[in-house]
């Protein structure tokens, strides 16, 4: 198995519950290089969970279908972006020192600040679902959030110092990230925009315009960024960088305005 070839499986490993059954070395260098994929493994989750809401809608009326639409989402992640939500919103607002927020977010156990946001954010992507489904068929851009969200995951390790330095599983793995790992997960996002945009006149599934689609293929991207850079700034002016928790709750975060954006651009334009 080549470095590519590795790289690509290290990051379905990291980031999903897809069943990718390769032996690796996990060396930093490998966690480095497997960010360039990680855009690609939110296309994966972003397909997998398309197909699931297109039966489970024709199936069933918009709410339910929007919840079990979710638990899979959630399920293909293990859980792994939501438990930094959690522990980050623990630190966070738990309104301490720099030490005793980093300590907080270190312990397993949650916290109530991190229920509350756990809760209100999984209300809220239920309610963006579901105002998604209310059209009909789930629309193909549903499938640009998980992608977005995960370039900026990339974007954040590599423009950011880490809080902790060369401790945890981030400063230890992907501790010594560059702009380059950052630039090269851009090309991936981008192409994976473009086929979505490729397919969406032969298609045209859901009930977006082509004026609709286009924007959510400009605006998307920019509101993933600007989002994203707003929050690590706040995160870093608190804890003095960024974690692996964080990274995780970056990644719910810009997920979540993603697909308020996409509601906002189906109900308003």
């Amino acid at each position: 198995m080549n470095k590519r070839t590795q790289a690509l499986a290290a990051a379905f490993q990291f980031l999903s519950r897809f069943p990718v059954k390769a032996q690796l070395d996990y060396t930093p260098d490998l966690f480095r290089q497997s960010t360039r994929f990680y855009p690609l493994v939110g296309a994966a989750i972003g397909a997998v969970v398309w197909c699931f809401a297109a039966a489970v809608s024709y199936l069933l009326p918009p709410l339910p279908a929007a919840v079990l639409i979710l638990a899979l989402w959630v399920a293909l992640t293990g859980g792994l972006h939501l438990d930094g939500w959690m522990d980050t919103a623990d630190g966070l607002l738990s309104y301490k020192s720099r030490e005793q927020m980093l300590e907080i977010m270190k312990d397993s156990r949650v916290g109530a600040m991190g229920v509350l946001a756990c809760v209100l954010l999984l209300l809220l992507k239920t309610s963006l679902i579901y105002s998604l489904l209310t059209g009909g068929w789930p629309p193909l851009m549903i499938l640009l959030p998980p992608i977005w969200s995960r370039w900026f995951m990339v974007h954040a390790m590599a423009s950011w110092p880490m809080a902790r330095g060369k401790e945890g599983l981030a400063g230890k793995n992907f501790n010594g990230m560059e702009k380059r790992h950052s630039l090269l997960a851009v090309p991936g996002a981008a192409l994976l925009t473009g086929i979505i945009a490729a397919l969406f006149p032969w298609l045209r599934i859901g009930d977006f315009t082509f004026l609709q689609a286009g924007l959510s293929w400009l605006v998307l991207p920019v509101a993933a960024w600007a989002v994203g850079t707003w929050a690590a700034r706040r995160m870093t002016r608190k804890l003095g960088g960024l974690t692996g928790d964080t990274y995780g709750a970056l990644n719910e975060g810009i997920e979540t305005v993603l697909l308020l954006v996409l509601v906002i651009i189906q109900y308003r334009l």
